[in-house]
């Protein structure tokens, strides 16, 4: 509703203001989508609301979570007070100055309130019409109903979409057990599971989703197996760069643990991937200096 401004503001501060210590550090767009891509998920179960669409809205909406309305207010969609809301509220400069809006006790709260303010407003209607996996539908639906006025807004959510392929949020369901390891979603396997059923289910090619996880062949699961819907990363996450290895581990087991990709794991660390690890080894998740 009103990122304009919002990005005018980050692009002035980018440009004119220097780093200094104690500064707070920015959240990147890969962090704040794996933290609020569950709550996202969970509310499109609860709505038909594509999880897609809720992400992309958030990260435009709250800049990533680093608006002011967003880190003060806990306002991550830009929803002014309007008539009905009894709530806290926050005063922001938007199309007026000291405009009225809804500040929440946390992130989650602003997730279900959006959620409810397009199931029970009359003109967002017309959009539970649409399939959930029908984010372009969404984008310009939500458009055509006034959430935003920006002319580029449609196609914008869509290029935030594309650009992070939120979309697979989109095909999660309730009987499976869902994460994310290292901004890659995975679901927990059950008893009878193969790698072609899996495929089938989220409407994967079978050699697809053998190479999402390294591996050449399809096999009866293990009740418990993660299984990755998508390429792993070729690092390690962020906040963790070495593991130590236990009894039990493989070389393998780390790449999945981690979502790293096989062959950059064995790269940074001179494996082979059947190797033998000795307890107490340090293995390195990304490349070192």
């Amino acid at each position: 509703m009103r990122y304009f401004r919002g990005l005018l503001f980050l692009s002035f501060m980018l440009l004119f203001s220097l780093p200094c210590e104690g500064q707070q550090k920015r959240t990147s767009r890969q962090q704040y989508i794996d933290k609020y891509s569950k709550i996202a998920v969970e509310e499109m179960l609860r709505s038909g609301i594509p999880a897609s669409i809720t992400l992309a809205q958030g990260c435009l909406e709250s800049s990533d979570g680093n608006s002011r309305l967003a880190s003060e207010g806990n306002n991550h969609f830009g929803i002014k007070c309007h008539g009905s809301w009894k709530g806290r509220t926050i005063y922001e400069d938007d199309d007026r100055r000291r405009e009225c809006f809804r500040r929440y006790s946390s992130a989650e709260d602003s997730y279900r309130d959006h959620t409810d303010f397009l199931l029970y407003g009359s003109r967002y209607a017309f959009l539970f019409k649409l399939d959930r996996t029908d984010y372009k539908g969404w984008a310009y639906g939500l458009k055509k109903a006034g959430y935003a006025t920006a002319s580029d807004y449609a196609p914008h959510l869509i290029r935030i979409i594309e650009e992070n392929n939120l979309q697979r949020f989109d095909h999660l369901k309730t009987t499976r057990t869902t994460g994310y390891t290292n901004g890659v979603a995975y679901i927990i396997a059950g008893g009878g599971d193969s790698y072609r059923s899996i495929a089938r289910e989220y409407n994967l090619f079978k050699k697809e989703l053998l190479s999402f996880n390294d591996l050449e062949r399809d096999e009866k699961l293990k009740a418990g197996t993660i299984v990755y819907l998508e390429y792993k990363k070729r690092k390690g996450p962020d906040n963790v760069s070495t593991h130590t290895v236990k009894k039990g581990d493989t070389v393998y087991g780390i790449s999945q643990q981690y979502a790293i990709r096989l062959r950059h794991l064995c790269k940074y660390n001179n494996f082979l991937p059947d190797d033998t690890l000795v307890p107490g080894t340090t293995v390195f998740l990304k490349k070192r200096r």
